[in-house]
């Protein structure tokens, strides 16, 4: 289970740096907005809550493709 856990978050720690890294290098986290309201987060709290949220949807992503992968195909009934 930990082999497996592995194999999924460390790739996925890895892709949300990266995307973390190219996303805050566009944006300023004090020019984003949500439905008109302003984010009361520090730059830090920004940048440490967006990684979260990057690193969330890349485990899931990975997770998805790990179980897709490696689900068993569907048997055919024998004629």
């Amino acid at each position: 289970m930990r082999r497996l856990a592995m194999v999924i978050l460390w790739p996925s720690f890895l892709v949300a740096a990266m995307a973390e890294g190219f996303f805050f290098s566009l944006l300023d986290p004090q020019d984003l907005h949500l439905g008109g309201a302003e984010f009361t987060l520090s730059p830090l709290a920004a940048y440490t809550v967006g990684f979260f949220l990057f690193w969330l949807f890349c485990a899931l992503a990975a997770m998805l493709s790990y179980y897709l992968a490696n689900v068993p195909a569907d048997r055919q009934p024998p004629l």
